[in-house]
């Protein structure tokens, strides 16, 4: 019997079988979940043509959790699909315009794009947990996936404080919803070779970093062990953690030099 053996999980965010969100899914199963997924816009097709490979193909769903209408309509799309209830909540979503929030370019950078990379990528976080609230169990897990925002790093700019507000909206999340019985968590993953890696202008100067200072090692290619640490904090096993985030990133984040 797997760790999640019974649990209803969605995972958002699906879109290469580079992706974490594929791996969290894939073990997910593994594990003994039933998954739903979900993307938005251009990357769908690349969902539904990746989750091919899954056994079973789980169900594929289209969501923007930037459209109000969309989330208030999310607990009859899941139910429809399946879903009574949920028992975790993968947040694989981020965004900011790699022209002007990326890069360098951080003194300059519009309000207007800030404004849509921390509704995106922090304030969804929120937002997508209350839409799907109303089909909580009693024991349900969150978990986000960051990329260590309580430091600056050389070109993620404002997706770098897009993250410190998603660490922080999870923090949130855990004082308000503990109470539930929901488990809010963040899983800080070091860099991984995926789409969203590739669209950072500069970010090949991470891989450096990573080679020199990871006492673990780090392999740029695997997501396997990032996506383990969300299952596990899907699961059973970590019954009284909230409010946390937790590193698989080779252990670089307590060298100090």
């Amino acid at each position: 019997m797997g760790i999640l053996e019974g649990k209803n999980i969605l995972v958002t965010g699906v879109t290469h079988k580079t992706s974490i969100a594929y791996q969290v899914a894939k073990i997910a199963q593994e594990e003994g979940a039933t998954v739903i997924v979900s993307n938005f816009g251009r990357a769908l097709s690349l969902t539904n043509r990746v989750v091919k490979a899954l056994d079973p193909v789980p169900p594929v769903i289209e969501l923007n959790v930037t459209d109000e209408q969309a989330l208030a309509a999310l607990p009859d799309v899941l139910r429809a699909n399946g879903f009574d209830t949920i028992d975790g909540v993968v947040h694989s979503i981020a965004f900011a315009n790699p022209e002007t929030a990326l890069g360098g370019g951080f003194l300059t950078t519009p309000w207007e794009d800030v404004a849509t990379s921390l509704k995106v990528s922090s304030y969804s976080l929120a937002s997508l947990t209350m839409a799907c609230k109303p089909l909580f169990s009693d024991d349900v897990s969150v978990v986000g996936l960051s990329f260590d925002g309580r430091i600056s790093w050389p070109t993620y700019d404002w997706m770098g404080v897009a993250k410190a507000a998603l660490e922080s909206t999870s923090r949130y999340l855990a004082r308000y919803l503990g109470p539930e019985g929901v488990r809010c968590n963040i899983i800080a993953a070091g860099p991984l070779d995926t789409i969203a890696k590739k669209a950072i202008p500069g970010s090949n100067t991470f891989n450096d970093v990573w080679d020199d200072r990871a006492p673990l090692g780090w392999d740029l290619q695997d997501a396997v062990p990032t996506a383990k640490g969300v299952v596990a904090l899907l699961s059973d096993w970590f019954p009284k953690t909230t409010g946390e985030m937790i590193h698989v990133d080779g252990g670089v984040h307590s060298m100090g030099a």
